[in-house]
C-alpha cells in the first residue's frame, strides 16, 4: 500500500472515529439547534424541528447525558440555549444543572416544536427553524450527523461560517472516501507504521472509562455490573465474561445519559464501543503488547467502516451486527490468525446476526451488544479451528467481500419496511 492510499484511509478513519457525548442521534439534533440559534442576534424564543423517521426512531428513548431525562425536547433546548456548534459531537457538553433547569423552563413555555420530516431527503436528515421574535434562522444537517448543508440567517445563507466540517462524517455519500475491501483492510491494519495508527488508543481510553463509570454506578439496565459481579456463576470467571460485561457497561452509561465521552464509529457510539472493548478485554486478558493492540483495534474500527460505506448511516439493521462483525476480525487477529481465518470469522458473523432490528436508541441496547460481543468471540473461535460458514449456507458466499454486500443489501434495502412499521410501532404504543 503506498503512502497516498495510507494517507486517505488514516483521515478516513480520523473522520469516522471521533468522540460523542450522548447518542448520536439526539447529538446531532442538538448540534443542528445549536447552529440555528447561534446565528441569531438574541435568545431564541422559538425552536421548529423536523426529522426523519431514524432520528426520531432513535432519539425517543435514549438517556440525554447531564440531565436525568430521556428524548429530544431536552436535548433540543440544551442545544438551543447552550450548544456550541464548534464543538460538534461533543455540543451536550453544556449541560449543567442550571443549564438544565433553564432549558426545563423553555420546554414548558412551549418554545419547542417537533415534528416527522415526512419523505425526507435523506435517512439522516434534520431541518430547525428558530426565531428571536426579530430574525430568523434556519439549518439543515443531512447525510451525516455533523454535515451542515443550510444555514442561513433572515434568508442569507451563512454556510461557509457554520459548516462543522472538523468532524464531518459522510455515511451516506462516501465518493470522497477511499475505497476499501477485506483485503485492504487488512493490509492497512497490519502493515501500516504502528506510529501512525496510535490515534486509536483513544478510542481504548475514552471506552473503557465509560465502562468504568458504569461498573461503579446505576446507568441504563446494568447489565454490564449484573454480568461481572453475577454472571461467573452462569458465564464462568473468563473472557467472555469480561468482554460481555465491559461492552454492555459502556453502552449501559451511554444510553442511560451519562455525561461521559465515548469514542464512536460510523456516527455511532454504540458501534464505537462495540468495536472497541471485546478487542480492549481480549487484549489485556491474554498479555498482548501495545502494537498487537493498536492493530487489532485498528482492523476491528477499519472493519467496521467498510461495512457501515455500504450500508449506510442509519438502517434497520442494529450496528452492533457491523461493530461486532469488526470485533471479531480483531480478537481473530489477537489469536494469531491471518488474512483467512480473519474472512472465516466474518463470514461466520454474517451466518449468525444479520436480521437483528433496530428499534431505536435505548437502555436495552447493551442486551443487543452483549449478543453481539458473545457471537464474535464464538465466531473467532471457530475460525481459529478452521470453521467457517460454506456458500452452500444461506447468504454467505465464498467470497468475504460478497459476504460483506450480501448482509449489507439487506440492511438497506429489503429491511425498509422494516424499518417503517418498527417506527409505527413506537409512536403508537401508547
Amino acid at each position: 500500500m503506498n503512502k497516498q492510499e495510507t494517507k486517505k484511509i488514516i483521515g478516513l478513519m480520523k473522520r469516522q472515529v471521533v468522540p460523542a457525548v450522548g447518542c448520536t442521534e439526539p447529538v446531532a439534533v442538538a448540534l443542528c439547534a445549536a447552529g440555528a440559534c447561534r446565528m441569531l442576534p438574541n435568545k431564541p424564543v422559538k425552536v421548529q424541528v423536523r426529522a426523519s423517521a431514524n432520528i426520531i426512531k432513535n432519539a425517543m428513548g435514549v438517556g440525554i447525558p447531564g440531565t436525568g431525562m430521556i428524548g429530544l425536547p431536552i436535548a433540543v433546548a440544551l442545544g438551543a440555549l447552550f450548544g456550541d456548534p464548534g464543538k460538534g459531537l461533543e455540543v451536550l457538553s453544556c449541560a449543567c444543572s442550571e443549564n438544565v433547569a433553564e432549558a426545563k423552563k423553555f420546554i414548558d413555555s412551549g418554545a419547542i416544536g417537533i415534528s416527522l420530516y415526512e419523505n425526507a431527503p435523506a435517512i439522516l436528515h434534520i431541518d430547525v427553524t428558530a426565531t428571536d421574535g426579530f430574525s430568523t434562522s434556519h439549518a439543515v444537517i443531512s447525510g451525516s450527523h455533523t454535515n451542515f448543508t443550510v444555514a442561513e440567517l433572515d434568508g442569507t445563507s451563512l454556510i461557509g461560517e457554520h459548516r462543522e466540517g472538523q468532524h464531518a462524517q459522510k455515511c451516506d455519500d462516501t465518493a470522497d472516501d477511499p475505497a476499501l475491501d477485506m483485503r485492504t483492510v487488512f493490509e492497512f491494519a497490519t502493515e501500516t507504521p504502528v506510529d501512525q495508527l496510535r490515534f486509536i488508543l483513544e478510542a481504548k481510553r475514552l471506552n473503557t472509562a465509560a465502562a468504568r463509570l458504569a461498573l461503579a454506578g446505576q446507568y441504563g439496565h446494568s447489565l454490564g455490573s449484573t454480568v461481572l459481579t453475577q454472571g461467573p456463576s452462569m458465564l464462568g470467571d473468563g473472557l467472555m465474561c469480561h468482554a460481555i460485561a465491559y461492552t454492555s457497561a459502556a453502552c449501559d452509561a451511554r444510553m442511560g445519559g451519562a455525561p461521559v465521552a465515548v469514542m464512536s464509529n460510523s456516527g455511532s457510539g454504540n458501534q464505537g464501543i462495540t468495536a472497541t472493548m471485546p478487542v480492549v478485554v481480549y487484549a489485556e486478558e491474554t498479555g498482548a503488547d501495545e502494537e498487537h493492540t493498536i492493530r487489532a483495534l485498528t482492523l476491528s474500527h477499519l472493519t467496521s467502516i467498510y461495512i457501515k460505506q455500504s450500508l449506510g448511516c442509519l438502517s434497520a439493521l442494529c450496528g452492533c451486527v457491523v461493530a461486532s462483525t469488526g470485533a471479531s476480525a480483531g480478537i481473530v487477529y489477537l489469536m494469531g490468525g491471518g488474512y483467512r481465518q480473519i474472512c472465516a470469522a466474518i463470514k461466520n458473523m454474517v451466518a449468525n446476526l444479520t436480521g437483528m432490528i433496530c428499534d431505536g436508541a435505548k437502555p436495552s441496547c447493551s442486551m443487543k451488544i452483549s449478543s453481539g460481543v458473545s457471537t464474535a468471540m464464538l465466531s473467532a473461535l471457530l475460525a481459529m479451528n478452521g470453521r467457517e460458514v460454506t456458500q452452500a449456507e444461506g447468504i454467505v458466499s465464498d467470497d468475504v467481500d460478497t459476504a460483506i454486500h450480501n448482509l449489507t443489501s439487506i440492511g438497506r434495502e429489503s429491511m425498509r419496511e422494516t424499518d417503517r412499521l418498527i417506527l409505527h410501532i413506537m409512536t403508537h404504543k401508547c
